[in-house]
């Protein structure tokens, strides 16, 4: 039997208006598809500033 994953949308919570909201995307492999990490800081390639955008 195929285990139910948890919903992590708010009840009664309108998701179409306008506001900020923090998207995580994960890769396979966790490959690095969108910039590199240097002295701490995320240096984006043009893929990640597409993203970012």
């Amino acid at each position: 039997m195929k285990q139910q994953r948890k919903t992590l949308r708010l009840k009664n919570y309108d998701y179409s208006q306008n506001g900020m909201y923090f998207v995580t995307i994960c890769t396979q492999n966790k490959q690095c598809l969108f910039g590199q990490i240097k002295n701490g800081e995320i240096k984006l390639n043009l893929a990640g500033e597409i993203v970012e955008k």
